[in-house]
């Protein structure tokens, strides 16, 4: 029998949802400051003939792989902390 995940509450839901936006926003405001750190000491100890495309790469770079991370690891943390993961009911489990 499939268990009711605590996210098909709205309000639990919505609260869930919230908090997950709260760390998208924290975790953009730091992406940008890393990304700006990493420009300016690439711009600092680099050398004269680097391109304009080397740093626009490596913004790219740094903000999409933070971005990213944080985006799968902030689901991983909604899932897990509203008790959505106990919800599932596992087929292949042994309950002998």
């Amino acid at each position: 029998m499939v268990q009711k995940s605590p996210l098909d509450d709205p309000e639990q839901a919505a609260f869930a949802w919230a908090r997950y936006r709260r760390i998208m926003r924290f975790m953009f405001l730091l992406t940008v400051g890393i990304v700006a750190i990493a420009l300016a000491l690439l711009y600092k100890y680099g050398h004269e003939e680097i391109s304009i495309h080397y740093y626009i790469a490596s913004a790219l770079g740094i903000g999409f792989t933070m971005l990213l991370t944080s985006a799968l690891m902030g689901l991983v943390f909604l899932s897990s902390g509203t008790g959505h993961d106990e919800s599932i009911e596992d087929r292949l489990r042994d309950d002998d």
